[in-house]
């Protein structure tokens, strides 16, 4: 795990909900079971700050560092897709996005990335759909300057099609069967009665693996996946093993924020 990365996940599945800050010596704390070494925590600190992800804070233990506006939307769209049982559904209408040319390389990929991590496909360079709108959309667009029009659509057609030309089903179940194998091997690493430290490291490494889902899988709704989704054994897994592991993995957060 990258230690930006690592701190993205903290900070979303822990610090989120105490506040949204932490000194930096938690955090350097925080960041040692994941084997991540001071010095890489506090870059990727500096980087997420010029970024606009983490603001500077004085905290009565010492410096520390929040989250910002931006941060906090990401996060929030981000457990909503993280942890979805429940949480999404589909009115048959798809959300389209239409822009003009994007001339800057840079600005390009970054866009395409974050409209890609928000749900979205592409189907031509400046056309992009997805099952539903993103809270986080008005501020990506302003952030890189892009004006787009934006349609709340019905399909003429069949929507399987449409999915199929615009997502890899196919590769992101094999996603899913792989990080599946994977999880369980890890989670199976782990021995009974091992300290909070260890479980929080195994619980952080679970979610982090799953969080990369969010830049692949856009949450199609049950009705246009293949039957026998490998997504659902993974969803049903994940959320009953990164439940389970909560507990002793707050109890160390709790601990080391003081």
């Amino acid at each position: 795990m990258h230690a930006r990365a690592a701190l993205f996940d903290l900070y979303g599945d822990h610090l989120r909900s105490r506040g949204g800050q932490a000194t930096v010596a938690a955090l350097v704390r925080l960041m040692k079971p994941l084997e991540i070494a001071a010095p890489a925590v506090r870059t990727a600190v500096s980087r997420m700050v010029r970024q606009g992800w983490l603001q500077p804070i004085r905290l009565p233990q010492g410096p520390g560092y929040g989250l910002t506006p931006k941060c906090v939307r990401r996060l929030d769209e981000a457990a909503l897709r993280i942890y979805r049982a429940g949480t999404l559904t589909w009115h048959g209408r798809w959300h389209l996005i239409v822009f003009g040319p994007v001339k800057d390389r840079p600005r390009r990929e970054r866009l395409r990335a974050d409209l890609t991590f928000l749900g979205y496909a592409a189907l031509s360079e400046t056309a992009w759909i997805g099952p539903r709108s993103s809270i986080e959309l008005d501020n990506l667009l302003e952030s890189e300057g892009v004006r787009a029009d934006r349609f709340d659509s019905a399909l003429e057609g069949d929507p399987r099609e449409l999915v199929a030309r615009a997502w890899d089903l196919t590769a992101i179940g094999e996603a899913y069967e792989h990080w599946l194998a994977e999880a369980d091997t890890l989670i199976s690493g782990l021995p009974e009665g091992a300290p909070a430290d260890q479980v929080f490291a195994t619980r952080s490494r679970l979610v982090h693996g799953w969080r990369n889902f969010l830049f692949r899988d856009p949450g199609l709704p049950p009705e246009l996946l293949p039957a026998g989704w490998p997504g659902e054994k993974a969803r049903v897994y994940f959320e009953q093993e990164a439940a389970r592991l909560l507990p002793a993995a707050a109890a160390f957060v709790d601990r080391e924020l003081l």
